[in-house]
């Protein structure tokens, strides 16, 4: 059986999350706007996306960049990826970052991340006196080499 993710639209001119090709991992999410939002160079907006959403229990939605509008407008998201828990009703916001050189007009409509559907556990946490060990120990940032 296919697992569905159930939209709620909660303004007018909202676009339905959709995947652009058959092997797309993530389905784009549009900026719902009435007019032409502006982005002022390195600040953070949180852009409305009109949707909620609910989400199959044992899922989550990560929200992250799309690269093509991220890339070519130094436009990122400082939380990336944004988790869309399954419990969360609430409007879907993405949070712009733009690293550009100059402001960002974003105008109705355009694509500026996508939302990628994935299965995930909740795990009991148990507090032990040791680790297992492991070759890799310790080492962090950067440690297995180039």
């Amino acid at each position: 059986m296919t697992k569905q993710v159930h939209i709620k639209i909660l303004r007018e001119g909202a676009a339905i999350p959709k995947y652009q090709t058959p092997g797309s991992a993530g389905m784009d999410l549009s900026a719902c706007l009435t007019e032409n939002l502006l982005l002022p160079k390195d600040k953070v907006v949180f852009v409305p996306t009109g949707l909620a959403m609910a989400i199959p229990e044992g899922f989550e939605a990560q929200v992250r960049p799309r690269s093509g509008f991220s890339t070519k407008n130094q436009i990122l998201m400082p939380n990336s990826p944004g988790t869309v828990d399954s419990d969360y009703r609430g409007e879907i916001f993405v949070p712009l970052l733009n690293l550009g050189e100059s402001d960002f007009v974003l105008e109705p409509g355009t694509r500026i991340a996508q939302l990628v559907v994935q299965r995930v556990e909740q795990m009991e946490t148990v507090v032990v006196p040791d680790l297992d060990e492991t070759s890799r120990g310790a080492g962090g940032f950067g440690s297995t080499g180039k």
